[in-house]
């Protein structure tokens, strides 16, 4: 397994670190740790919250168990080291995978014509090449619901707006340097706007508030503007 280590992060969490880059293998790593958390927590255990190379352990100090000159930092520390120990990311079976239905360009993405040009690309080799992939949502964050996908292709790669624009519509699919993401609620962003889903990604009265978690596996499906909106209807 990949090697990792512990270190303090606040009087109320712990961070394990597997690693400095966005590999497929420290990806595995963290998944599989927070499912050990998540289904035989620790007393005091409160949440585990993935990064890109890290996960954030969060716990109760007045709930773990320890001898009486330990401090609780360092009973979740052994903790988590025996944790990490027996912990095999082979086992985590099969992802979930969601598909995204995303209408391109036009209203829907006002920047895929210019992002096109860029690159030396006709807006369809851009849709071609965005929905031609499998991403790997590393993260949730920024905003509600918002995930951190890996496995963008380098040819898609574009540099943030020089100007960020103060409403962004909620469910915008957008690449930000070597990132593509969806934008769950309306909000401020810098990346470059390509298509919309019709797909809620944020519901704060239902368990969970959030259509996507770490570890799911997504596919963009492109969709015409009709059905765009007949989605969106449905989904009211």
């Amino acid at each position: 397994m990949t090697a990792a280590s512990i270190a303090v992060m606040t009087e109320t969490a712990m961070v394990v670190r597997f690693g400095d880059t966005i590999d497929g293998a420290i990806a595995d790593a963290i998944h599989a740790l927070a499912l050990s958390l998540e289904s035989d927590p620790f007393p005091g255990f409160v949440e585990a919250s993935p990064g890109f190379a890290t996960l954030a352990v969060f716990f109760d100090p007045d709930a773990v168990p320890r001898d009486r000159d330990e401090a609780p930092a360092a009973t979740v520390q052994r903790l988590l080291e025996a944790r990490l120990s027996g912990l095999d990311p082979a086992a985590l079976g099969e992802p979930r995978l969601v598909e995204i239905p995303v209408a391109y360009g036009g209203a829907f993405g006002p920047d895929l014509a210019e992002l096109a040009q860029h690159h030396g690309l006709t807006e369809d080799e851009v849709v071609a090449l965005h929905s031609g992939g499998e991403y790997r949502v590393h993260m949730i964050g920024f905003s509600p619901g918002f995930p951190f996908l890996g496995g963008l292709t380098e040819r898609l790669a574009t540099p943030r707006r020089a100007s960020p624009r103060l409403k962004i519509p909620a469910g915008t699919v957008a690449i930000g340097g070597p990132q593509t993401g969806i934008y769950p609620v309306e909000s401020p962003g810098g990346w470059n706007l390509i298509g919309r889903t019709p797909l809620a990604l944020f519901l704060p009265g239902e368990d969970p508030p959030c259509l996507l978690a770490a570890g799911d596996r997504i596919r963009f499906r492109p969709v015409a503007a009709e059905e765009f909106e007949a989605l969106a209807g449905d989904a009211k």
